[in-house]
């Protein structure tokens, strides 16, 4: 009998899967051997089971939402409303308005001065070099370095931009990795339900032999202990999907407690992946690989920035004196044009830009060795534990899984007929929810190692052909 297919619908008549462990005495065609008051009794305590199980399950109702949220929609909403992502973006716009700022002249210098007037009189007839002047100055970069600037600023920009595209796949990683941990937590929940519900025809059973001198009182407590474990074990469960529904809506943008919809069911894939090609796949795909590439030349335009340091800006000016009619000469105006440079003899200096400039381009390339390392790393890893997951999963769903029903199911009729003693019945329904836990994680592992790889390598695994696993 397998845990998962008992779904009691109070609404509609029990079919024998439904009826617990009614419905296998009645595949066994043994009739229950105690008499109509008692199973009224049992009745009474089923029901009292039900509310006790309705009231466990009630506290965290509220995280299920009306409508299902499917896996894309939360992605979709990490994308528009993340609040790192955003940050990330804004800093690409910040990033992209340095563009015109460093390739764009300074402004022109307008000097407007009252010249020569004589100290005792300050009158503008007196002498014939007193006038008014107006000077417009404009600096003059020397060939080249407005265009080191825009290169380093594009590059600057191109860092941002793949930055950013690398958090998303970050973001989305978690985004995932939070949701196959609340739908392992909901199938959990649910087995734990439904074990529930079989240790509560295990009490009625228990209690029903001791009373009419078939059964021992330390079988009616232990079926009461092994509830009371398993009611433990929901509450931890119920905490653990509050805990990462709150995870799962901040990432997504939303309120914590916005409600999720996590009905689906993890899917166990037979897919393997070859670790050579993930790690080129990587190369070809992370952003962060061409946000490495973008750093590097930077660095190497601020090297040649730093050499151009070495050539003298030019400064050209013109000006404009107006003189008093009143002088001798008739108070002719004179224009005046000039040129001036910066003497870059400080050698010290332009030097140690230079050394600064090769010092960030070898610090560039350490980085990204280490960031691709950190990355095979990381592939190798999620890879390994990818394809234990994968052999666990098959162990479990060919192997493990089905001797447990089947030791189960041999075990309650050998109980039934007095074959088996009550513990080894709780020992065999013990295994079979343990096992059908563990599966559901395993499940769960997999698909969040897949995560794993499609962040670390820059793209969906769908894409690439797989190969098959080596058993």
């Amino acid at each position: 009998m397998n845990l998962t297919s008992i779904d009691t619908d109070i609404n509609q008549p029990m079919n024998n899967n439904q009826k617990g462990l009614f419905g296998v005495w009645d595949s066994l065609g043994q009739p229950p051997f105690f008499c109509d008051p008692v199973v009224k009794r049992m009745k009474r305590v089923s029901i009292y089971s039900v509310f006790l199980c309705l009231a466990a399950i009630s506290a965290p109702a509220s995280i299920l939402a009306t409508e299902p949220v499917p896996l894309a929609q939360l992605l979709e909403d990490a994308d528009r409303k993340n609040p790192g992502l955003l940050a990330a973006h804004a800093q690409v716009s910040v990033a992209e308005s340095k563009i015109d700022q460093v390739t764009s002249l300074q402004d022109p210098v307008l000097s407007l001065a009252l010249s020569n007037y004589p100290i005792d009189e300050l009158k503008s007839d007196v002498t014939p070099m007193t006038g008014n002047e107006v000077r417009l100055a404009q600096k003059l970069p020397f060939p080249g370095k407005l265009d080191a600037k825009g290169r380093i600023a594009a590059q600057k920009s191109r860092w941002f931009i793949s930055a950013y595209q690398d958090a998303r796949l970050q973001v989305r990683r978690q985004v995932k990795d939070a949701w196959y941990r609340l739908l392992f937590q909901q199938q959990a929940i649910d087995l734990t339900n439904r074990n529930l519900e079989l240790l509560d025809d295990f009490i009625i059973m228990t209690e029903t032999r001791y009373e009419v001198g078939k059964g021992l009182q330390q079988n009616v407590l232990k079926a009461h202990l092994q509830r009371s474990r398993q009611m433990d074990k929901l509450i931890e469960l119920q905490q653990q999907q509050q805990t990462t529904l709150a995870e799962l809506n901040s990432l997504a943008g939303r309120e914590t407690d916005q409600p999720i919809d996590i009905a689906g069911q993890s899917k166990p894939s037979g897919k393997d992946y070859s670790l050579a090609e993930l790690h080129r796949q990587a190369e070809l795909n992370r952003p962060m690989f061409a946000a490495f590439a973008a750093l590097i030349d930077q660095y190497r335009e601020q090297r040649k920035l730093a050499e151009l340091d070495s050539r003298p800006d030019v400064t050209v000016w013109a000006g404009y004196r107006w003189r008093d009619d009143g002088l001798v000469d008739g108070g002719t105006d004179f224009a005046s044009a000039g040129v001036s440079f910066n003497l870059p003899v400080y050698r010290g200096r332009i030097a140690a830009g230079i050394a600064e400039a090769d010092s960030s381009l070898r610090l560039a390339y350490q980085k990204r060795n280490d960031f691709d390392n950190k990355v095979k790393l990381t592939i190798h890893q999620a890879l390994v534990s990818f394809q234990q997951a994968s052999k666990l999963a098959a162990l479990y769903r060919d192997g493990i899984l089905p001797q447990a029903e089947q030791t189960f199911q041999a075990t309650l009729s050998a109980y039934q007929v007095d074959k088996a003693d009550f513990l080894s019945l709780l020992e065999s329904l013990t295994s079979l929810y343990r096992t059908e836990i563990d599966y559901a994680r395993t499940l769960s592992d997999q698909l969040r190692s897949k995560a794993r790889i499609e962040a670390a390598a820059g793209l969906e695994l769908d894409q690439l052909p797989p190969s098959p696993i080596e058993e």
